[in-house]
């Protein structure tokens, strides 16, 4: 069954903004560079099989980008090129799959074979990510490591892979664009992070650290590269609807959309369209001068966390739940997790 667009993008974005303008009736003499820089723009997303990912991808497609997904489950990063590419007529959207973050080589031969295959990467999307449950006495040193793994050496690994590609994007299509032609600016970068690190959250020790070690990466990469005519941001997603991570970390007990809302000043949990309404935002020219910072997109609710039970559990209220030791059998506990 095909995704509708509304369960991905809103009304506001204007067809075609990451299209090309060679597809127009206009003819246009341009040295070979030029005509790069009028091309569909190109993504390169790792996780982008996943429920936010694929979301984030479909907008950008939708709105006349080509892509590359990567991931590392074959059938699964194929399936969800193939799906995709049918959200508009003459997508090209290739799916990458059989390949680890965590190996550059890996993700450098992925980024190679895009470029090659689909003529440039423009936009980057550091989506690939690994979480559970668990307190830091359950936390063993290799679990912690291997979401340090995923997380912080993956998305630096897809810096690496991608940013002279990016470079060679941000030349073609200076920010601003003084000619007016195009589809926008090129040379992007986005790593999906979270809220946690703000204030601390419990069980959450892991992914915490990994991710106030992208957003640094992002703050980085914008002072080397902001010169260069690359932006670098984070975008922080807050509760989730339906993505795997909320179907982990909230508890069995939180059905009703009320409850859900409890803590949130915006009272809802967020949709995978507001992640991929933010991430079209970034990656147009309304986000030009939008460099070396995060987009949290939360409904403010990082900063009402330490007002809910974990999970949203009223059996996981903080600190009680750590002092007796017990976690709620509605709320899935990592102690036992073996990586």
């Amino acid at each position: 069954m095909s995704v509708p667009k509304s369960a991905y993008l809103s009304n506001v974005w204007a067809d075609g903004i990451f299209g090309s303008i060679l597809r127009t009736n206009v003819a246009y003499e341009q040295p070979t560079d030029q005509r790069a820089a009028l091309a569909n723009r190109v993504l390169f997303i790792t996780g982008g099989a996943g429920t936010i990912g694929s979301a984030q991808t479909r907008a950008l497609v939708h709105l006349g980008a080509d892509a590359c997904i990567i991931g590392r489950s074959v059938e699964k990063t194929e399936a969800a090129a193939k799906e995709i590419a049918k959200v508009r007529n003459g997508a090209r959207v290739l799916g990458i799959g059989g390949v680890d973050v965590r190996n550059f080589e890996s993700l450098k031969a992925a980024a190679d074979r895009c470029a090659k295959e689909l003529g440039a990467i423009d936009y980057v999307i550091a989506g690939a990510a690994g979480n559970f449950i668990a307190p830091i006495s359950g936390l063993s040193p290799n679990a912690f490591k291997t979401v340090i793994d995923i997380d912080t050496i993956g998305t630096f690994n897809t810096i690496k892979a991608t940013v002279p590609y990016l470079a060679q994007s941000a030349a073609r299509n200076p920010n601003p664009n003084p000619s007016g032609l195009g589809t926008g600016t090129g040379g992007r970068f986005l790593s999906v992070s979270a809220t946690f690190h703000y204030t601390g959250m419990p069980l959450q020790a892991h992914v915490s650290a990994a991710k106030a070690a992208i957003d640094s990466l992002m703050a980085s990469l914008a002072l080397e590269y902001g010169p260069l005519g690359l932006t670098a941001n984070s975008l922080a997603p807050g509760a989730i609807e339906g993505t795997e991570g909320m179907e982990r970390l909230a508890s069995s007990l939180v059905t009703d959309a009320k409850d859900k809302g409890k803590g949130i000043p915006s009272g809802r949990w967020g949709t995978v369209r507001d992640i991929a309404d933010a991430t079209v935002y970034l990656f147009s020219d309304a986000g030009n001068y939008v460099n070396g910072t995060t987009l949290v997109v939360d409904g403010a609710g990082w900063r009402r966390q330490g007002g809910v039970g974990v999970g949203l559990d009223p059996g996981m209220s903080y600190p009680e739940f750590l002092v007796g030791g017990e976690f709620s059998k509605n709320v899935k506990s990592g102690r036992k997790e073996k990586l």
